[in-house]
């Protein structure tokens, strides 16, 4: 078996992989993004081969950063390299590209293989694509979850877990930082899991974290769960379905979100944390992920008919999408925003949103009886149970429990986009709204983001301010000063949108 002494090369691909001279590749009859076996002792992995004819010299290979972790080797040593042959999983890939249903034991193949990087990335985006253009039935949906659960983690509370999720594609849903605090003030047991942001100026952990700390490990949850009663954490580290991340990765830069590549990937987090109920948060309207109420149905009750093959009781509330939830966009500016609503000084919008959700779950779980569980959830927030709980949550996940909404420090580079006419606001555009806040700098610079002074139906006068940008430097405010000018956030009915000369 051929050997070859390893050169460390300290860069991330983002693959396993490894990077060979141009004529022991040749040797090897191997071509860019063929697979290797990498053998050392007991140790074998399975990575790609990029090919250079000047970075490593023949009898050398380079070993990224990447598979460091799993391929026990340093500088200098020998190590073993063959060709690996094509893992079976991409004939499966092929087979549903041309519309076949898939089996079990092909759908746990694909997961395992994209987990053990087995498979490119240009494989994995194949499957995807599939996924988005010729779909999954139910029966395949239901196998693709249970493998991607099989994958990583799973913990076990010891008892019962309830849940809130929202498919997402709306700015500034930051209901969560109010469910929570809500529904453990109740009784109840919810140990949310949230993402950082992946195309969103925040996503829930980002917006926790202006709060307290989110990143944990298993044990430590299991105990804030037991203290507490609830948390909001970042899941990324906790290893749960670790082929969603993987999948993601690769949907974001194609823009596509397969349905059943969705529902697999809510799900499977769902099962991951042994939730017994969940409610579902689907928002509708233009500029969110399902546009129209009747689409909005449809996939309701596909999650209610997976949760059903899987052992949870789904409920799913259609909200309103089409325009951003409160007034803020951005991780300070909403952990201000949901501050202020505990304490009940937040906007109506929130408030609503966030009770019925929350009441959802008592009704699901015998609390409340059908039509009533907003009213208990407003009754927690408004006596103040829910600020106080959301008090301790933040003091045991390692945070200042006596932070007030005027502590948290927000961007001081600011422009605000005023009315140019009097009117009414008529449209308020979800897309427009993320791409400044993200321009503005956020989620990575916390204080960046966008307020809205004005919403969907608000009159206003000419000069009256409608937007205000925040930043924490002047380049990223001028970048998002550039998107607004490019892409309006707002409309104002009546405006003249354009004049052409006459002749």
């Amino acid at each position: 078996m051929p050997t070859y002494k390893v050169r460390m090369i300290d860069i991330d691909t983002g693959e396993k992989s490894v990077i060979m001279n141009e004529q022991d590749a040749k040797g090897l009859m191997l071509r860019v993004h063929d697979r290797v076996m990498l053998t050392k002792g007991s140790s074998k992995v399975v990575a790609r081969v990029d090919i250079s004819d000047t970075v490593v010299r023949g009898g050398e290979v380079g070993i990224y950063a990447d598979l460091r972790p799993v391929l026990p080797v340093a500088e200098g040593e020998k190590i073993e390299l063959t060709v690996a042959p094509t893992p079976p999983s991409v004939d499966y890939i092929r087979k549903k590209m041309r519309g076949e249903k898939l089996t079990k034991t092909e759908i746990s193949r694909i997961v395992k293989d994209t987990i053990s990087h087995s498979l490119s990335e240009l494989e994995i985006a194949a499957f995807l694509m599939a996924e988005e253009y010729v779909g999954m039935d139910m029966d395949e949906i239901e196998d693709l979850t249970r493998a991607m659960v099989e994958s990583g983690n799973v913990i076990d509370f010891g008892e019962s877990v309830v849940d809130k999720h929202s498919i997402g594609g709306v700015p500034g849903n930051k209901v969560t930082l109010l469910i929570v605090p809500i529904v453990a003030a109740a009784g109840l047991k919810i140990p949310k899991t949230s993402s950082r942001a992946i195309t969103s100026p925040s996503g829930t952990a980002d917006t926790m974290e202006v709060l307290a700390p989110v990143e944990f490990g298993v044990d430590e949850l299991k105990l804030l769960l037991q203290k507490v009663g609830g948390y909001i954490a970042w899941g990324g580290s906790l290893n749960l379905a670790p082929a969603d991340d993987l999948f993601i990765r690769i949907e974001h830069p194609l823009s596509i979100d397969p349905k059943s590549q969705m529902l697999a990937s809510i799900m499977a987090k769902k099962m991951a944390v042994g939730a017994s109920t969940l409610v579902l948060d689907i928002p509708t309207g233009k500029g969110a992920k399902v546009e129209n109420f009747e689409d909005a149905r449809r996939l309701g009750n596909e999650f209610i008919d997976l949760g059903s093959r899987l052992g949870i009781k789904v409920r799913c509330g259609i909200t309103y999408g089409g325009q951003p939830v409160g007034h803020t966009v951005g991780p300070a500016l909403e952990a201000k925003e949901a501050l202020e609503t505990l304490m009940d000084k937040g906007p109506n919008s929130l408030i609503e949103k966030s009770t019925s959700l929350a009441g959802m779950l008592f009704e699901m779980n015998g609390m409340a009886v059908k039509g009533n569980g907003q009213a208990i959830a407003k009754d927690i927030l408004r006596s103040g149970r829910a600020h106080a709980k959301m008090q301790e949550i933040i003091e045991r996940q390692g945070g200042d429990p006596k932070i007030k909404p005027d502590d948290i420090r927000l961007g001081d580079k600011r422009f605000v986009i005023t009315a140019p006419t009097d009117g009414y606001v008529s449209v308020i555009s979800n897309s427009a709204i993320s791409a400044i806040a993200k321009a503005a700098g956020a989620p990575v610079d916390k204080g960046a983001g966008v307020r809205l002074y004005a919403k969907m139906g608000y009159a206003v006068k000419k000069g009256d301010p409608v937007i205000e940008i925040f930043a924490e430097r002047e380049q990223r405010l001028r970048e998002a000063q550039s998107v607004a000018s490019l892409k309006p956030p707002f409309m104002i009915e009546g405006m003249l949108l354009e004049e052409l000369p006459g002749f």
